[in-house]
């Protein structure tokens, strides 16, 4: 098993605890997408208790990268922030979950 399908395991276990009938393979583009950063301990994570990690979230995903007003990026940003309750937030499961709140899955198709 490689490094990836390893850390995509653990996406898939996660996010199964928040959504059992989660899209594995929309999960699998979202973290081939964050590229190497799966593999920093650091990058890795989203803490929604730092505002400026959300800021950055907001600008550089959901304006950036899936071309969203930045109020209707923040607010997914938010709620995903409500539903995802885990202390450690996988930044893959996280951004999986802001697209499915704002329904672009088709920026990965």
């Amino acid at each position: 098993m490689s490094k990836f399908d390893e850390k995509l395991a653990t996406y898939q276990a996660a996010l199964k605890a928040i959504d059992a009938k989660a899209d594995m393979e929309l999960l699998r583009k979202v973290t081939k997408g964050l590229g190497p950063s799966i593999y920093n301990n650091d990058g890795n994570k989203v803490a929604c208790s730092q505002p400026s990690e959300l800021e950055r979230v907001c600008a550089n995903f959901c304006v950036k990268k899936l071309g969203v007003a930045a109020g209707e990026g923040d607010a997914a940003v938010k709620a995903v922030c409500e539903m995802y309750t885990e202390r450690t937030k996988h930044r893959a499961v996280f951004y999986y979950l802001v697209v499915k709140k704002l329904g672009k899955e088709s920026v990965y198709a």
